[in-house]
């Protein structure tokens, strides 16, 4: 059995507001193992988006440990804590986030750029997966040329093409029409059934639910069920 890339143990996290504790996690704990397909859903409010944040390493937990690639991201901080998430972890936005003075393949390049990837392995590296998300021929477009569903596309592309241990997809399909929105999961579950790349969805999205292979919903900071599906 393919070994957990992510472990979140006991974790808790409390928000004081105006001098009242707001409980947003309730001693979580959650494994998710390599080559996941996972959605985390529940409604507003229930702690999803922060139990993203905390997976991210963009918040910290009140009590409890989230190991990662074999390091407690609470150890880490500044520069190698930025680092340690460039280098693990692939994310997509449901805006998007592509820089819009980049070209498709300037946008996908990026963090190699940061990774100091040498030019040719960049190169074949952006060919491939723009093959792999159906963008082949794009690659010297501007973000504004695209569809939405092809700047998501490019966003996957983008998550994926350093070979993080898991990518965090936060409400992807929010501004795709329905259609769109089905075409781009089913490409990102093709592309984890090719590869065994670990996906990690937050979402309200009913078509991300039926899809996942497996779903938690979250209930008031704590896990309300979790399902393995085949």
């Amino acid at each position: 059995m393919p070994g957990e890339v992510i472990k979140i143990d006991n974790v808790s996290k409390i928000y004081s507001t105006e001098g009242i504790d707001v409980h947003a996690l309730r001693s979580l704990s959650l494994g998710i193992k390599k080559g996941a397909f996972i959605a985390i859903a529940g409604p507003s409010g229930s702690g999803k988006t922060t139990l993203l944040n905390i997976m991210s390493g963009l918040d910290v937990p009140s009590s409890g440990s989230v190991l990662l690639a074999g390091k407690y991201m609470s150890e880490m901080k500044g520069s190698e804590l930025s680092d340690f998430r460039r280098d693990h972890i692939g994310f997509i936005f449901q805006a998007y986030n592509l820089i819009p003075v980049l070209t498709v393949k300037e946008n996908i390049e990026y963090i190699m750029l940061l990774q100091s990837v040498g030019e040719g392995e960049r190169r074949s590296r952006v060919a491939a997966i723009l093959q792999q998300v159906g963008l082949k021929g794009m690659e010297n477009r501007l973000p504004k040329q695209l569809s939405g569903g092809q700047q998501q596309r490019v966003a996957v592309a983008r998550a994926m093409v350093s070979n993080p241990d898991m990518i965090l997809a936060d409400e992807p399909t929010a501004n795709l029409d329905s259609a769109t929105g089905a075409a781009l999961l089913d490409m990102m579950r093709e592309l984890n059934d090719k590869n065994g790349m670990t996906f990690v969805f937050s979402t309200h999205d009913t078509m991300i639910m039926e899809r996942a292979k497996r779903l938690v919903l979250l209930k008031d900071g704590e896990i309300d069920k979790d399902e393995v599906r085949g």
